[in-house]
């Protein structure tokens, strides 16, 4: 089996590591810059459980090194999709699956549903249908990303907690390629349940992502001081109800109720989300994946987003202001 990893940053990177340990697969990696120099130099290296491990890993900053795969796992965020997509082109073969990492709402969205909306293009996350026309939907592989992983050094990567990657097919049949894939990942030391409904876990970890993200980058706020203060806590849950509207009209299930999805947030305690983050370290934000296309999936369904709209404006201007908006 042929994979390739494409963007080894934190969660690529750790995905890698645990892969390459494992030693079952043929395994590349396509990164750049000193990240890449590092591991092509001393291996990549990953810190899990208090103990470091490094491992010799086929590095590249040209995927036309390669050639085409089995599986393409994009681990790189959704706004550097698109630009990277001739990059990514030599890695796909006639049969190649494609793995979806990226946070929020994904492009491949109304691929293998049915109903009026059945091979919609989000905009949001795919400007004029580049990706849908490029990569393929039919080659997708959704999967929902639940490790919290750090990059703390060139070619270092620290687990902090969390083995989960749900995986599942749009369409939602058990496939040959999912299950395989999953059997790979789970003999590596992974938790890799596969979805009949993959959908719906992308909803709820977006429901929280969505609200909570631009809110803590308008603030400055960790989770627990949006949760644990009344006006913080009520906009997040306006926003989250707002969505809950426009997924339920989708068909998507929600199996835990608001409340308890907003304690979730809080009980993670003084943590800064990644809008934050990236936001103070002048990075683009995840902005039009968590909130902009969720947005539009309103429109889509005719379902009203006032709260949203007034939070993603705000964000989105704060970002353009910081040059963190792309």
């Amino acid at each position: 089996m042929k994979i390739t990893i494409f963007g080894a940053g934190a969660i690529g990177g750790y995905l890698a590591a645990k892969l390459a340990i494992a030693g079952r697969i043929d395994l590349s990696i396509v990164a750049r810059g000193a990240h890449l120099e590092a591991i092509q130099t001393n291996g990549l290296r990953l810190i899990e459980d208090g103990q470091e491990m490094s491992v010799p890993v086929r590095a590249s900053a040209k995927a036309e090194e390669l050639g085409a795969q089995d599986y393409v796992v994009l681990a790189l965020k959704a706004h550097s999709l698109t630009p990277a997509l001739d990059q990514i082109a030599p890695l796909l073969g006639a049969h190649t699956s494609v793995v979806t990492m990226q946070n929020g709402v994904p492009w491949w969205y109304f691929h293998g549903v049915g109903g009026p909306l059945a091979g919609t293009r989000l905009n949001a996350v795919d400007p004029g249908g580049a990706i849908w026309q490029r990569i393929g939907p039919q080659r997708v592989i959704g999967s929902v990303v639940y490790p919290a992983v750090e990059v703390d050094a060139p070619g270092l990567i620290r687990h902090v907690e969390g083995k989960r990657f749900s995986l599942g097919e749009p369409s939602g049949e058990r496939s040959e390629r999912v299950t395989l894939l999953a059997e790979e990942m789970v003999k590596a030391g992974l938790q890799v349940p596969v979805r009949d409904d993959i959908r719906s876990e992308i909803w709820v970890k977006l429901w929280g992502n969505l609200s909570f993200n631009p809110i803590s980058a308008l603030t400055g706020s960790t989770l627990a001081a949006i949760v644990a203060d009344e006006g913080t806590r009520t906009l997040a849950r306006t926003m989250m109800l707002e969505a809950q509207a426009i997924g339920e009209s989708l068909g998507v299930r929600f199996p835990i109720a608001v409340d308890r999805r907003i304690k979730g947030a809080g009980d993670v305690g003084e943590h800064k989300t990644s809008m934050l983050q990236d936001l103070e370290r002048g990075r683009p934000m995840e902005i039009d994946a968590l909130v902009t296309a969720v947005q539009e999936l309103g429109r889509l369904t005719d379902k009203p987003t006032p709260t949203i709209d007034a939070v993603l404006a705000l964000v989105r201007r704060l970002a353009i202001e910081r040059g963190c908006y792309v």
